[in-house]
């Protein structure tokens, strides 16, 4: 079952149960992290004043992880619209670092370089704009990463158009279903009024653009 070979990347079954299983890993870390805040929290007012300050740890990290796993969800409900709207690309070799890239503005950790679909021989990079859940794949984009580790992301499945906005993921053993699911974000400067039409965006790309919420020149 070729992930490519659907509409859009919503399509493929597999796909949808891997957006649901990240989703639920969300559900099930904001339930645990608070949770285990409000019983800690209701010990601590029947036991000595001591146990409070065994806890304290835990109220603190665990309110913090409470605010994290909170904005976790904004990024997977992203992953979801750009889901519905574009399809699996299945490719091989694809460029990256970790390197800051000059033309890229605003924060970044980490880059993967895609072709312009109106300009095959155009790469435009798009970023890890954020660092939350970029750990697993900074250690294979590492420049001395193990061979067994840069392996991992040789094939990559990726949904979007690198004028805009992108969904990176790498495939399970099995090559059947994503894993590790990740937005990229496209920052390129646009100084000189550059506009995205200067990239070959056509009135049908700039809709799907403003489908996954970018609102494009």
């Amino acid at each position: 079952m070729n992930p490519a070979d659907f509409t859009t990347a919503w399509d493929h079954p597999t796909t949808r149960l891997a957006w649901l299983r990240h989703m639920c890993m969300n559900v099930v870390g904001l339930i645990g992290w608070a949770g285990g805040w409000i019983v800690l929290l209701g010990i601590s007012t029947y036991t000595p004043n001591w146990v409070v300050l065994v806890f304290m740890p835990y109220f603190i990290y665990g309110f913090y992880r409470v605010y994290i796993q909170f904005k976790y969800f904004r990024p997977a409900l992203h992953m979801l619209r750009i889901l519905r709207t574009y399809p699996w690309q299945v490719l091989h070799g694809v460029p990256n670092g970790l390197t800051e890239r000059s033309e890229v503005v605003g924060s970044q950790f980490g880059w993967f370089e895609f072709p312009n679909p109106a300009h095959p021989d155009q790469q435009l990079p798009l970023v890890f704009g954020e660092h939350m859940r970029t750990e697993w794949w900074s250690r294979r984009m590492a420049p001395r990463a193990k061979p067994k580790l840069k392996a991992q992301i040789e094939v990559v499945w990726f949904a979007g158009d690198p004028r805009f906005i992108g969904l990176i993921a790498a495939p399970t053993a099995s090559g059947q279903a994503p894993r590790r699911l990740q937005v990229l974000h496209q920052q390129m400067s646009a100084e000189g009024g550059r506009h995205f039409s200067d990239w070959g965006a056509t009135p049908e790309d700039i809709e799907r653009g403003r489908r996954v919420g970018i609102y494009p020149a």
